[in-house]
């Protein structure tokens, strides 16, 4: 965060700057899941990003709520998220048939 702008930055294993991106949030948690980013922000969203395009993989979720901490199952079958009131979120991930 610098001067209230929030940003995400990408780089290889050796130190080689490999893009950024942007963000309106204030992150608060994320995990590196496969090809995926799962962040949640301060402000109450949870949003899911492409590991090396660093785009937007679906629209943000609104939690209404600052997102404390995220996990993901160890199937990748849902994202648990923590909320600042502790109530805890199970959003379950795939097709809505799958879920």
């Amino acid at each position: 965060s610098l001067q209230d702008k929030n940003a995400l930055h990408l780089y290889s294993v050796n130190g080689k700057y490999l893009g950024s991106e942007t963000l309106k949030e204030e992150v608060s948690d994320m995990c590196v899941i496969g090809e995926f980013i799962v962040m949640g922000s301060l402000q109450g969203f949870l949003s899911i990003r492409d590991l090396y395009s660093l785009s937007l993989s679906i629209s943000p979720l609104a939690m209404r709520l600052p997102i404390h901490c995220i996990s993901v199952t160890k199937e990748y079958s849902h994202i648990l998220v923590g909320l600042e009131d502790g109530k805890l979120i199970v959003v379950g991930v795939g097709k809505p048939a799958e879920v």
